[in-house]
């Protein structure tokens, strides 16, 4: 049963002519489907619907051929030819009674058109922003242009009807869309009616929102969707000129979506950005707008949400990356069933896909995007098999998520651990400066498991093949993780690096186990992840002088994924952390390290007294390998399989270890595909031509 203090989130709310079921918001959010993998992403959607939200929305959807965002991959609805993918989606948003919302971005000065091939248009004549640094400007919309794109929104709203969505999202927040480029100096510069001042400024949006409001207000909400502070300066849209906008326009949409002026500031990961961390921001603005108000912030706790609600700060709880963790997180506390949400931990793996322009991954859910490609559901496992029982070696990320789902199945899982405690690296890392909320990977399965009667944990119990095969387990999955490497091999070494006898060489593994160096050390990162930034600020809070020598050129270069490089530079800096980019370490000695350069292959010397290695990892699979030498027993031992999965099997993030880990439960017992694809995709269809 529901407790009491949740019932305010269940309210009916009104959004203009249409009323939500409850308060729980997915707000937009990227998950690298889009246009590609329509069913995909249509399919992801509806598992939400079913897990209870009240409104969902699409990602964004480029609204006309003349602003696209090639190669980020996202949805479009440039003609009629893309109603079907979309009102497919809308159709599976309303299956359980949610609101169907769909997110309308014209990009503007962040279109850089390298598909279409057309001119930009902005406010105004500047370079585009783009993540890619895309050597191309847009040129100033004129007066003509504008009727053009104010007639094109409202073509893009009749689209949208006859797709079967509900709502229409406005998008002018995280420095994308058309509105903000308007409503910020930064980016309008313009001397006529659309510039200016902050009403002359707010014109278009109005002018865009009456177009709409007569075409499809009768039936359909409008929500804009607008930045709380573009935290850029002088000539940014701050937080007070969006309080000035939002009362000079009170009644403009009929819900203000209000969101962090960047991307970064906005879906800022748990290292840098605690829950709720927008609430200073948005706090009182309610008293500004009688108009339903949704804000994000990461929210997890329910706790959290009925205080936002009750405050009168927000009347929806905004959520994309909880809503990617849990889909059913609605759903879970209507029942009552606090315990059972999978909380999102802000590592933002899932904004990766939209970055590397790939389907993207959570690292609480593996199920996420698989919903239709694989039918994976993330409340639901397929029957067991003929076998009864599994033992996984190993209880890390990889090992906890696939007893975590063979138990569901139905299957009897002995767990066994080498050390007294479970996780594996999870347990270590989340130890680490910024990563605490990371220990949720295993607190959530560590729980959950201890609620189910077929499922065993043996702590301090290392297993070697021999033992393995004594026990008759008719299934063993090796899921014993990997090691730091201390010999430097990585990307810039492929063999084992030149290092003198007497080297004081330290793996992140010695630091997480409690070894700290002291006095003068360089830190090698040729992992480019978030361990080498992490190991550098660790080492800087210890007292240590420290110097970042990384072959890229960015600190923790493959954050640039995860929305953090912004914030891990500074960050370091801070600490006092000096930061050498695009160098090598060629060689260590006793009491120093010879740089070289990447390009042009030059040394250097830099003094130390240790060296602290963030290469690569190597996998720990002897007890695998051990067990493949001795297959010809596995009939009398009554193995019918042995598998090594996650880090064991190749090394990767935290979420490639959960996605291993569930993938090895579902694939357990079921037939062989031989050569077929292990997936669904969806193929272009070619033209009668």
């Amino acid at each position: 049963m529901r407790d009491a203090r949740y019932d305010i989130l269940f309210d009916e709310v009104a959004i203009g002519p249409l009323k939500a079921k409850n308060r729980f918001y997915q707000v937009p959010h990227c998950n690298g489907g889009g246009y590609r993998d329509p069913s995909a992403a249509a399919e992801m959607r509806g598992v939400k619907a079913e897990g209870g939200w009240g409104v969902i929305f699409t990602e964004q959807c480029e609204m006309h051929h003349t602003s696209e965002i090639t190669p980020f991959i996202e949805l479009r609805l440039w003609e009629d030819k893309d109603i079907p993918q979309l009102r497919k989606m809308a159709g599976k948003m309303k299956a359980h009674g949610a609101l169907a919302g769909i997110q309308l971005a014209y990009s503007g000065i962040n279109g850089p058109n390298l598909y279409t091939k057309e001119v930009p248009l902005a406010p105004s004549a500047l370079p585009i922003r783009t993540f890619t640094n895309d050597p191309v400007s847009a040129r100033a919309l004129s007066k003509s242009d504008i009727r053009d794109l104010r007639r094109w929104f409202v073509n893009a709203a009749k689209r949208c009807k006859e797709a079967d969505f509900d709502l229409i999202c406005l998008y002018g927040a995280h420095g994308f869309g058309i509105f903000q480029h308007f409503l910020s100096r930064a980016t309008n510069q313009r001397d006529d009616e659309y510039g200016g001042s902050l009403e002359n400024r707010s014109r278009f949006a109005r002018e865009v929102v009456a177009d709409m409001r007569d075409a499809v207000g009768d039936t359909m909400a409008l929500t804009m969707r607008v930045s709380l502070d573009e935290t850029i300066g002088d000539l940014g849209f701050s937080n007070a000129e969006v309080r000035d906008f939002i009362e000079m326009n009170r009644d403009l949409p009929d819900l203000w979506d209000l969101a962090h002026g960047s991307w970064e500031d906005c879906s800022g990961p748990s290292r840098f950005k605690e829950e709720a961390a927008q609430f200073e921001l948005i706090q009182a603005i309610h008293d500004l707008t009688d108009k339903p108000i949704v804000g994000v912030g990461r929210f997890t706790s329910p706790d959290v949400m009925v205080k936002m609600v009750k405050s009168g700060t927000l009347d929806f709880i905004g959520c994309a990356r909880p809503s990617i963790a849990d889909p059913f997180l609605p759903k879970k506390i209507e029942e009552g069933r606090i315990d059972d949400i999978r909380e999102c931990i802000g590592c933002n793996i899932c904004i990766t896909g939209d970055m590397t322009m790939s389907i993207s991954r959570c690292t609480q859910n593996p199920t996420f995007m698989e919903e239709w490609r694989k039918g994976w559901h993330p409340e639901r496992m397929n029957d067991k098999g003929q076998s009864s029982n599994v033992l996984v070696v190993g209880s890390g990320p990889a090992g906890l998520e696939a007893a975590w789902a063979l138990c569901r199945r139905g299957y009897d899982v002995a767990v066994a651990e080498a050390k007294d405690v479970i996780g594996g690296r999870v347990t270590r890392e989340r130890t680490l400066p910024g990563l605490s909320a990371w220990g949720r990977v295993v607190d959530y399965r560590d729980y959950q498991l201890s609620q189910r009667p077929n499922v065993e944990i043996y702590r301090e119990s290392a297993l070697d093949a021999e033992s393995i095969l004594e026990f008759g387990f008719e299934n063993v999955c090796i899921a014993t993780g990997s090691t730091w490497r201390r010999d430097g091999v990585s990307r810039q070494h492929v063999v084992p690096m030149p290092i003198a006898e007497g080297a004081k060489v330290h793996t992140p593994d010695d630091l997480m186990t409690g070894t700290i160096p002291s006095g003068k050390i360089v830190l090698f990162d040729d992992d480019h992840y978030y361990m080498g930034g992490v190991l550098a600020e660790l080492l800087a809070r210890n007292g240590a002088d420290v110097t970042l020598v990384t072959p890229a050129a960015y600190v923790s270069e493959w954050t640039l994924n995860t929305l953090e490089q912004v914030a891990i530079h500074p960050r370091l800096v801070e600490a006092g952390v000096e930061i050498v980019l695009n160098r090598g370490v060629a060689e260590i000695g006793v009491d120093h390290v010879v740089t070289n350069c990447t390009y042009t292959g030059r040394t250097t010397r830099i003094d130390c007294d240790a060296v602290v290695m963030v290469a690569s990892r190597a996998s720990d699979d002897q007890v695998h390998r051990d067990l493949l030498a001795r297959r010809d027993d596995w009939a009398d031992a009554g193995i019918r399989s042995v598998k090594v999965i996650g880090d064991a099997e190749a090394p990767g993030p935290i979420a490639w270890a959960t996605y291993a880990g569930h993938r090895y439960a579902r694939e357990l017992d079921e037939p062989e595909r031989g050569d077929a694809l292990p997936f669904r995709r969806e193929i272009t269809e070619l033209a009668s031509d």
